[in-house]
């Protein structure tokens, strides 16, 4: 695989980051790998690298790039650390949901115009944080985006008038969540909160709790790794996309 660094312009200013594209120059379906809330590094590229090697076109955007260019932490990312929280708080501060809802058409628009990415549908991954993006990237772009998949994310279902699962309305696409146990942005009451709006919604999905898995189980520089469970997650990840964008 070819690891390119790219420039996307968006609506409210200019967006780097990385696509993994074949070698051969072929064709491939599309997918948008949006990052957790450390941002574009060595972990969230070896995980879009992987995902790229199943005969994918992935493009990882800088979702923070209001607050810079990649990296987005000057300073070794540790979780729990005053420093690290400070900064996370930043990054989440400035991407709201109205901010990212004009990012992600142009996100997709860059995509379809990648000429390492095939015609036909696009899939959306998102981890903790961008799990709720990933949902919103659907709803603006619901005849583009016919995959989601969201591990151990946070905010889904909540009581705010921009909650994601208010948008199931305006999805076509089929949507898979992976949660995390004991997960404080994602409680027990918030995934039964989701699944009530998933069964009403009627679309083809899939939620299910990973036992043994708290939040950030898929990533291998968080605290809260798990790798059988993130294998497993790669695993149902794969089986999605398959099915969903692999049509020929």
């Amino acid at each position: 695989m070819i690891e390119q660094e790219i420039e996307i312009s968006t609506p409210d200013g200019t967006s780097d980051g990385v696509l993994y594209r074949a070698e051969d120059g072929r064709r491939m379906p599309g997918i948008i790998f949006l990052t957790d809330i450390g941002g574009v590094r060595q972990s969230q590229r070896d995980m879009a690298l992987r995902l790229a090697a199943e005969d994918y076109t992935v493009m990882m955007p800088n979702i923070f790039y209001r607050m810079g260019r990649v990296p987005v932490f000057a300073f070794p990312l540790k979780f729990g650390e005053e420093r690290t929280t400070q900064r996370i708080q930043e990054l989440s501060g400035s991407l709201t949901p109205e901010a990212f809802d004009r990012d992600a058409p142009a996100y997709v628009d860059f995509m379809a115009s990648q000429p390492s990415v095939a015609t036909g549908p696009m899939g959306v991954v998102g981890y903790c944080f961008s799990g709720a993006l990933a949902i919103r990237t659907a709803a603006t772009s619901p005849d583009r985006i016919a995959a989601v998949a969201s591990f151990h994310g946070g905010r889904l279902a909540t009581d705010t008038p921009d909650s994601p699962h208010l948008l199931l309305g305006r999805i076509k696409a089929q949507l898979y969540f992976g949660h995390a146990i004991q997960d404080r942005s994602m409680p027990q009451e918030a995934i039964e909160k989701l699944n009530a709006a998933l069964a009403a919604w009627g679309g083809r999905y899939e939620s299910e709790v990973y036992e043994g898995a708290h939040h950030g189980w898929t990533v291998s520089d968080n605290p809260s790794y798990n790798r059988p469970q993130a294998e497993r997650a790669f695993e149902k990840l794969k089986e999605l996309f398959a099915r969903t964008l692999k049509l020929a």
